[in-house]
């Protein structure tokens, strides 16, 4: 599922193709993914709003229209988006489209129907209602120690918790434990106050070294984080440990014998 540099690069792929862009129709072909209202009603309330700009809270973008509502577009595992002119570049499986006033298409694309697309009313009150985190990219550092606090649940659950911060997922968050030697599945109440630093510099690092290379999630390149260690039974290329896997707060889990370990709580 894209995290939140795939979606960063969603982000600047829609700004480019719909900003400041009036929508003339919207074409539903399928709207299992609209998930608040019929395909119909979502088409009439998009019809002849114009789309103002964008905001990338985690794995969520919103697109805001100019009559102060907006659409939500959660991607989830396969969803996609598609500029074209030509019907011909319609894409196979694109389930809605917005169709702007000078001529160009905007699809969504998903082939397995689990992304989630919301006309939302108030898009503020939505965010609060499902209590989204700050966007791992503005963390701050004494919220994240606050949020940690007292916290006995592991380092991974946590950090998979986005209403603690919005944006993390599996595969970065196994790359940020990796990182910062520490097993997933250390207990944030054991941690050490530099332990929980170095978790934190390492959100940092790793969010703005991957959205500003822009990954595209069908398309890793050869070199990108997990490809150069993540791999069960083979061995780790800095300390030789080998790579296992186990269940950490419900997902499977890659990480390092030896190299990551459950850290006490001493400083």
């Amino acid at each position: 599922m894209p995290e939140l540099p795939e979606v960063h690069n969603f982000k600047k792929y829609f700004d480019a193709a719909a900003t400041g862009q009036k929508i003339a129709e919207l074409v539903v072909h399928d709207d299992k993914i609209i998930r608040n209202m019929p395909g119909p009603a979502f088409a009439d309330a998009c019809r002849g709003r114009t789309i103002i700009d964008s905001l990338r809270r985690g794995k969520y973008l919103f697109a805001n229209l100019d009559n102060g509502e907006a659409i939500l577009l959660h991607f989830g595992m396969t969803g996609d988006l598609n500029l074209y002119q030509q019907p011909e570049d319609k894409g196979r499986f694109e389930r809605f489209a917005f169709h702007f006033t000078d001529g160009n298409v905007l699809g969504f694309e998903d082939p397995r129907k689990f992304a989630r697309v919301l006309y939302l009313k108030d898009r503020d009150a939505y965010i609060a209602e499902v209590k989204l985190g700050p966007d791992a990219l503005d963390l701050r550092q004494d919220y994240f120690f606050e949020k940690l606090a007292g916290r006995k649940t592991t380092l991974k659950g946590i950090l998979l918790n986005q209403s603690v911060v919005a944006g993390l997922g599996n595969l970065y968050v196994d790359e940020i434990c990796y990182r910062c030697n520490i097993h997933p599945a250390a207990r944030v109440n054991e941690m050490s106050d530099d332990a929980k630093k170095a978790v934190y510099d390492q959100i940092m690092a790793v969010m703005r070294y991957a959205t500003e290379n822009a990954p595209y999630y069908h398309d890793y390149p050869e070199n990108w984080f997990w490809h150069t260690w993540r791999k069960e039974g083979q061995p780790d290329p800095v300390t030789g440990g080998e790579v296992k896997i186990v269940k950490v707060a419900g997902r499977t889990t890659y990480y390092v014998e030896g190299k990551q370990t459950l850290p006490s709580a001493t400083d």
